[in-house]
């Protein structure tokens, strides 16, 4: 951990990933205040969370291919952008407009993922790369983690208007990521070509897999922390329960991240994985049934197992297309978010039918089907045979380990 916090450029990162994540970790406490401003239902308001996941998931995909091409000094932009976009939302007048700067928003989310993800690979050591992923990937869920705390200290100070001071941290977080990735490089077509020449081919199944087992774990991990502060001012609580509550919930994954990158690099990818599908069925089950303040420990549960094997997921996608890492990286991200995006309104209907207790409870289905997809994963021996080509984007200076 020290040898990586010593990394300038890997630290930067991990700011910019912090900022940009925390914008998504404040819309479930926009919610109730959404709801009764326009009427909205659950389903309905879920769509705020669609478009603005839908939109950094379906662009993913094609700002990693840019990123394989282009480079990524241009980071910052993505975050400043989003920064911006997210500002607005207390500010307009109609469901329509939100839901379309909600969009707009999530397109600085889409772009700034494979971008960053493709830089943190490229300064990791590949005997640590597991821990390192996690531990960047882990910026991002702390941001999550203060997005509701955020959002409510704004929200009982300004009302809705007080998402016009979230673009405080995101424009000046973005000025200094974009300065100081300032020396990245633009790899050449001859370059980009030769490592596609002298890549393996694609394992299709493979890679099916692992993006199944990813939109699966992004859908649990978004259900419950979307509906969370909905399901508890239901029941009767305040603010001041559920908020820390929904913190708890990813803070909790933060933990689990970094715990399970460093077992991962122990005791291999898939291990980690099938472990942590088979203990998230009981914790979800305890944390629906049994709600008030024994849901903080059972929080921590879920938070732990359900969120913490993304990082695998990515550095198994970018193992896989070792020649385009960024569009692997775009591919595995951007469908975990769609899945999370369109899994939200899903089971907010499903609320709307049988109410949120019962339709949290229906995520138990979702990982038991899991299960059976991640058994099909690849082993750490199987995933060796995979070339690991050098990525197309290096820092233009000194080597991975330096401080710049």
């Amino acid at each position: 951990m020290r040898e990586l916090l010593r990394n300038g450029k890997l630290v930067t990162l991990m700011l910019g990933h912090l900022t940009v994540d925390s914008y998504v970790g404040v819309i479930p406490v926009l919610y109730p205040v959404l709801i009764g401003r326009f009427h909205l239902t659950l389903a309905t308001v879920g769509l705020v969370s669609l478009a603005y996941s839908g939109t950094a998931a379906i662009s993913q995909p094609l700002f990693g291919v840019i990123a394989d091409r282009y480079g990524t000094r241009f980071t910052g932009v993505a975050l400043t952008w989003t920064a911006l976009t997210f500002a607005l939302v207390g500010f307009v007048p109609t469901f329509p407009l939100l839901v379309a700067l909600a969009c707009a928003s999530g397109l600085g989310s889409g772009a700034f993922h494979p971008f960053g993800a493709l830089d943190v690979r490229a300064l990791l050591q590949a005997w640590r790369r597991s821990f390192g992923m996690s531990v960047y990937v882990t910026s991002g869920t702390i941001g999550v983690a203060l997005g509701p705390l955020i959002g409510i200290g704004l929200l009982a100070l300004f009302g809705l208007h007080g998402t016009g001071l979230l673009v405080i941290p995101g424009v000046a977080t973005g000025a200094y990521l974009l300065w100081r990735m300032r020396s990245q490089v633009r790899p050449s077509v001859a370059a980009a070509k030769t490592a596609a020449a002298a890549a393996l081919p694609v394992p299709v199944f493979a890679l099916a897999m692992v993006i199944g087992v990813m939109m699966s774990r992004s859908w649990t991990v978004s259900v419950f922390q979307a509906f969370t502060p909905t399901w508890y001012r239901q029941l009767g609580y305040g603010p001041e329960f559920y908020g820390p509550l929904a913190t708890t919930l990813v803070l909790a994954s933060a933990v689990g991240t970094v715990g399970c990158g460093s077992l991962a690099d122990r005791y291999g990818r898939r291990t980690v994985i099938l472990a942590t599908l088979v203990l998230t069925i009981p914790a979800i089950l305890l944390y629906t049934m049994f709600p008030g303040p024994w849901a903080f420990a059972t929080a921590i549960l879920i938070g732990f197992l359900a969120a913490s094997t993304a990082p695998l997921m990515l550095l198994m996608a970018q193992q896989l297309m070792a020649s385009r890492a960024g569009l692997a990286s775009g591919l595995v991200m951007g469908l975990g978010f769609v899945t999370a995006a369109i899994g939200v309104p899903i089971n907010g209907a499903i609320a709307d039918a049988v109410g949120l207790q019962k339709s949290l409870m229906s995520q138990v289905i979702l990982v038991a089907g899991t299960l059976v997809v991640a058994w099909l994963l690849p082993t750490e021996k199987e995933m060796e045979t995979y070339s690991d080509v050098v990525p197309a984007i290096r820092p233009a200076t000194a080597a991975a380990t330096s401080v710049p």
